[in-house]
């Protein structure tokens, strides 16, 4: 559990987007480990196996809260700002956490977190195909998001 505590806290962070939150989150899954360890078949899946209670715990607590934050135009204007100055990306994860949860999970485990296709279709206990596929349509709603948002300004 030390090997992976940075790594779970991270992919908390980028779906909760707070630091209590994320903490939260990561607490609630070691607990989860703790409690249902005697199901994990194999040991080698230990990684794959917390980090897809934690992505489900994200999106229970998520359930939960049912966020939603108003923002004005002069919020908006200072992400944008801040990401043409700063030169981070948090204008395009802003725009990841917008699409489905399909996509948004493997467009964040494949390029916040450099996982293989393999290692994501492990996680999510699904075919490799559908792992590719959803990167692709997930990548092709972003670039459609991302070019409407820039013809709206």
């Amino acid at each position: 559990m030390e090997e992976e505590k940075v790594r779970l806290y991270k992919i908390a962070f980028i779906y909760l987007k707070n630091e209590e939150d994320a903490l939260e989150v990561f607490q609630e899954t070691v607990y989860k480990a703790f409690i249902s360890i005697k199901n994990l078949k194999e040991d080698r899946y230990f990684s794959t196996w917390l980090t897809r209670i934690l992505i489900n715990t994200a999106f229970d607590h998520l359930k939960r809260k049912k966020r939603i934050i108003p923002m004005d135009r002069e919020v908006l204007e200072r992400k944008t700002d801040q990401y043409v100055t700063d030169n981070n990306d948090s204008y395009l994860l802003d725009a990841i956490m917008e699409l489905d949860e399909k996509y948004k999970t493997v467009l964040i485990l494949r390029y916040y977190q450099d996982y293989t296709i393999k290692q994501i279709a492990e996680i999510l206990d699904c075919p490799e195909g559908t792992v590719k596929t959803n990167i692709h349509r997930g990548v092709n709603q972003l670039r459609e998001k991302v070019k409407e948002e820039c013809v709206n300004e």
